[in-house]
């Protein structure tokens, strides 16, 4: 049975039953975000660093299927995931849904639509999702007074071209899985979650999808993988047992002539 859309907020975003996330854990969330480096390492006094936090809203919980923002809706707010998963996706002239990328705790969606005026794909909660939403007119503003602020939002945009760059180079199934686990790795290792040890919050099909492969494909690669002693699977967690043998396979398919 089709989850219901939740009730249209303000800013572009659709807001889910108004429960605020709670700012319990924000010193722990504030420091692991993507905007971290870019509030505490230009030596911003109180009263800078107040105006960048009087911009967002908190937002959630959304839950798994509910829409974070729609494709062609106006484009006016980006947001850090708090907790939780997000997947973006678009459908194809068949109505089939493509998947674009998945974001995690600490990192912002919506950056693909800052060359538009609209967003030009869907977010979708995959889990219990809690967002920090961020006028985006009112941050570009502020961006010019803040040069880290700027920088770092030109970072999170070139780092959006890179991943999609990293997936293209890489074409045979083997070496994308190796590539898409030690991206999910890296991307929890930064937030100072471990490294070695995962949930993966995406079902396997959706894997499969945003890795252009068949689901059975997918399930395939991680079982060889599993056999070989490279990692552990167990239901959706994942444990990378040698992650210098997954370096150099996901960097052995980009030397092919």
């Amino acid at each position: 049975m089709p989850i219901a859309p939740p009730s249209r907020g303000p800013q572009g975003f659709t807001t889910p039953n108004p429960a605020a996330a709670s700012d319990g854990d924000a010193l722990h969330f504030c420091s692991t975000c993507a905007f971290a480096d870019a509030c505490h390492s230009q030596g911003y006094d109180k009263s800078a660093l107040a105006e960048l936090h009087v911009l967002v809203d908190h937002v959630g919980p959304y839950h798994a299927g509910d829409a974070v923002f729609r494709a062609g809706e106006p484009f006016v707010a980006i947001a850090a995931v708090r907790a939780g998963t997000v997947k973006t996706v678009v459908d194809d002239s068949l109505g089939n849904e493509q998947v674009l990328g998945f974001s995690l705790p600490g990192e912002v969606i919506g950056l693909n639509a800052i060359h538009g005026s609209r967003y030009p794909c869907n977010a979708v909660a995959l889990d219990t999702v809690h967002l920090c939403r961020i006028s985006f007119p009112r941050i570009s503003l502020l961006a010019s007074r803040m040069p880290g602020l700027q920088a770092k939002l030109f970072s999170l945009l070139s780092a959006e071209i890179g991943k999609a760059a990293l997936l293209a180079a890489n074409h045979r199934t083997d070496e994308r899985m190796a590539a898409f686990l030690l991206d999910i790795s890296a991307r929890y290792a930064r937030r100072g979650f471990s490294a070695q040890r995962f949930n993966l919050t995406m079902s396997r099909s959706e894997i499969a999808n945003y890795l252009r492969m068949a689901p059975e494909t997918a399930s395939r690669v991680l079982r060889r993988l599993s056999d070989e002693g490279v990692i552990a699977v167990k239901d959706r967690e994942i444990i990378l047992l040698q992650p210098q043998r997954l370096a150099a396979m996901a960097i052995s398919d980009q030397t092919q002539p």
